[in-house]
């Protein structure tokens, strides 16, 4: 399987990561975005003027705003928001893209009102094309500046995993394979609510301790509910499960951390989104995986206090410390 060339649909921060990451490795790597301007920067300055400004992007990278032209090559990155991937899967399939195109989602989590992972929601729209997902620790700006990261690579054809594995490779980028999609997409979809409660209690000036223990019944919480969704247990333990839960509740470049330390230090809603001015994946997803939750019967605690805090209007506070208060039980349960 020769990847020789690559479209990105998203012309976002972790698409130009990934757009730079790759290009040493294929002939031509294209994105594709909705901002003429960005697009314009790429060609023209080298540089995506609107995220990842001080990066210079290598010149076999190129870019454009027509989705068909993904058509032309045999590797398609998924790189947008999880709201707009089926839009964008259910445009590639009117345009025709070849049966043999290999399909891959980078985006971290499920879909409003149906509950579909976005490997899901690829094989619907375009049944005939090999699909896989990639997630992991991977902030999109330490990306772009090189350093050394692990990632997983989900897919149930294991020569295309395989395949994938390779591309991957490079001396700064280290890539895992599994056949556990469900696992490797819930875990990344999961962990952006509890990147919203860790950066809420970093806010609230909690503590270390307090912090420390809320990430640590998060795994738990998110196994048990990564499980009843379909996940298998291991996957959780791994890169997409508590390597990508520690980088998001922690790092200066989670954006759900971001959000949650302003929510935590008073602002609405609403100013803390306007002032990330970017995409929190944490504030939708608290929505759609609290309703999987509660259809799949799961118990989910912290997901049930950050969405009392985002869509029931509760203080951040309040919510938390009840947190504290529940009934005790074994560390197990």
């Amino acid at each position: 399987m020769n990847f020789n060339s690559i479209a990105i649909i998203g012309s976002g921060s972790f698409g130009t990561a990934i757009a730079k990451l790759l290009a040493p490795k294929v002939g031509e790597v294209l994105i594709i975005g909705r901002e003429e301007d960005v697009a314009h920067g790429i060609n023209t300055l080298h540089r995506n003027t609107r995220y990842l400004r001080d990066i210079v992007l290598p010149d076999n990278i190129s870019a454009g705003t027509d989705l068909a032209a993904a058509t032309a090559h045999p590797l398609v990155i998924f790189a947008v928001p999880t709201a707009a991937t089926r839009a964008c899967a259910e445009e590639l399939a009117k345009a025709g893209l070849p049966a043999s195109a290999v399909l891959l989602s980078c985006a971290k989590g499920i879909e409003k009102d149906t509950g579909d992972r976005m490997s899901q929601i690829l094989s619907g729209a375009l049944p005939s094309n090999p699909v896989a997902v990639l997630s992991g620790p991977n902030h999109a700006e330490e990306l772009a500046l090189g350093q050394p990261a692990c990632a997983v690579i989900g897919c149930e054809d294991g020569s295309v995993a395989d395949a994938l594995q390779e591309l991957f490779s490079l001396p700064q980028f280290r890539p895992y394979t599994s056949a556990d999609l469900a696992g490797i997409e819930l875990g990344g979809a999961i962990k952006n609510v509890y990147a919203i409660a860790a950066g809420i209690a970093h806010g609230l000036g909690l503590g270390d301790n307090a912090v420390a223990a809320l990430v640590t019944r998060a795994l738990a919480e998110m196994t048990r509910l990564g499980v009843a969704l379909g996940g298998r247990i291991e996957t959780f333990a791994g890169l997409s499960g508590v390597g990508d839960l520690l980088v998001t509740c922690f790092s200066e470049h989670s954006r759900n951390h971001r959000v949650g330390l302003a929510l935590g230090r008073g602002k609405s809603l609403e100013e803390a989104i306007r002032d990330l001015g970017m995409v929190a994946e944490g504030v939708p997803n608290t929505l759609s995986i609290y309703e999987a939750a509660h259809r799949a019967g799961a118990r989910t605690p912290i997901i049930d206090a950050v969405h009392s805090i985002l869509y029931q209007s509760k203080p951040a506070a309040e919510a938390l410390m009840e947190l504290l208060s529940r009934d005790t039980r074994t560390e197990k349960d």
